[in-house]
């Protein structure tokens, strides 16, 4: 089971409204409009995707990182490597 399990239905919620921006952000586009208003609401469906990533991140440090570190060993140094390189994508986007 993943850490995000039990928060699964929010995310899924979270994403179908992310997907009906960017739906919006098309039709805006396709519609000609104002380029500073299409900017502001790429710039808003990058935030809600953003609000995803992170909580994902905390659901993996708090579920999968913690329960490898009470293991120890090898497993516990590849998932804080892999927790290292998630952070790293997220702060390089």
């Amino acid at each position: 089971m993943h850490g995000y399990t039990q928060d699964k239905d929010a995310y899924l919620k979270r994403l179908r409204r992310v997907e009906g921006q960017v739906r919006g952000i098309a039709k805006m586009i396709d519609d000609d409009k104002y380029c500073i208003d299409v900017l502001t609401q790429v710039s808003a469906a990058t935030k809600a995707l953003e609000a995803v990533a992170l909580g994902l991140l905390d659901e993996h440090l708090r579920h999968c990182v913690v329960q490898a570190a009470a293991e120890g060993g090898q497993i516990s140094d590849q998932k804080l490597t892999e927790a290292s390189a998630a952070i790293a994508r997220l702060v390089k986007s």
